[in-house]
C-alpha cells in the first residue's frame, strides 16, 4: 500500500469514473472509466484497480441534491463508498460532488473538445479527477506547514 496514493469515484450507473491522485503533490489525473451494470462495477476490474495503485483509500463523490438533500442516487453511492471500505479495508471518503460533471464538460470545451463527441465515460473519469482533485485540495490545507 502506497500511503500518499488514494483512487477517486465519480459513480453512475453505465460508467463509474476513476481518477488517481496523491497527497505528496496534491495532484490528479484521470483514469480509464469502469463499465457499471445499473451502477455495480465489475468488481474484479475493481481489484485490480487496487493491486495496480495500491492505494491508501478512495474518495468517491456523493451526488446531492441542489438543495443539500439526498436522492435515490446519493443513497447508492454511499453505498458503493461502503463497498469499497468493505472490500479493501482501507478509508473511503465521501465528498460532496455537485456540478462536477458541469465543470468536466466546461473543461473539454474549453480545452476545444466538441461536447457533443464527448464520450460520458470521459466525462465521468474527468469528473473523478475533479472530485479527488476537491478531496487533495481540502488535504493540503489541512496540512501541517514547516516551520520557516
Amino acid at each position: 500500500m502506497t500511503a500518499n496514493i488514494w483512487l477517486g469515484f465519480d459513480w453512475g450507473l453505465g460508467w463509474i469514473g476513476v481518477a488517481s491522485g496523491q497527497t505528496q503533490t496534491f495532484t490528479s489525473s484521470a483514469l480509464k472509466p469502469l463499465r457499471a451494470r445499473d451502477g455495480i462495477p465489475n468488481w474484479d476490474a475493481v481489484e485490480q484497480l487496487v493491486a495496480e495503485w495500491q492505494p491508501a483509500g478512495f474518495v468517491v463523490g456523493i451526488p446531492y441534491n441542489m438543495d443539500g438533500s439526498e436522492s435515490e442516487m446519493t443513497v447508492r453511492a454511499h453505498k458503493f463508498r461502503n463497498r469499497l471500505y468493505g472490500r479493501f479495508g482501507r478509508p473511503a471518503e465521501g465528498i460532496d460532488e455537485r456540478l462536477s460533471t458541469r465543470e468536466a464538460f466546461d473543461l473539454l470545451g474549453a480545452q476545444g473538445k466538441s461536447l457533443h463527441k464527448a464520450k460520458s465515460a470521459q466525462v465521468d473519469s474527468l469528473a473523478a479527477q475533479i472530485i479527488l482533485q476537491t478531496w487533495l485540495n481540502e488535504q493540503q490545507l489541512l496540512a501541517p506547514r514547516p516551520e520557516p
